[in-house]
């Protein structure tokens, strides 16, 4: 069998906790920040853990992490 390429976009975009779970970062950050409330940009800081139904396709693009 050949060897699975893991999707090169996704490799950048996200890491695995110690339990398996998928980290990202959060949507929302890069622009347009004058538009958003303080409470959003706060509660937007630093990394999210993805919802179940994402991360199961994720996975699939990461077959050896």
């Amino acid at each position: 069998m050949p060897k699975l390429k893991t999707k090169s976009g996704a490799k950048k975009r996200f890491k695995f906790t110690a339990t398996g779970k998928v980290k990202s970062g959060v949507a929302g950050k890069r622009h347009r920040l004058i538009s958003h409330n303080s409470k959003y940009i706060r509660q937007n800081r630093g990394t999210k853990v993805m919802a179940d139904a994402d991360a199961k396709k994720i996975k699939s693009y990461m077959p050896y992490a």
